[in-house]
């Protein structure tokens, strides 16, 4: 897996998935959004650990700048 996520990509999914945990926890949301929310949540911290997101390779995007990949070699 090549990294396709840059710093700012991660740290929003970061803080979307924080916002969405705690809507869900604090019960702001309920029923069927709270289990979609809940899902995108983790997702979105999987992928930001990561830093690779599959729906990225076949629409060809990468949110990595040249200055981050040129420090990675």
């Amino acid at each position: 897996m090549k990294k396709n996520m840059g710093a700012a990509d991660r740290t929003i999914r970061t803080i979307l998935a924080i916002v969405m945990a705690v809507l869900v926890f604090a019960g702001l949301v309920k029923g069927t959004l709270a289990y979609i929310l809940a899902i995108l949540a983790v997702v979105f911290i999987a992928t930001s650990l990561f830093g690779f997101c599959p729906l990225y390779v076949p629409l060809g995007i990468s949110t990595i700048c040249r200055k981050e990949t040129e420090s990675q070699k």
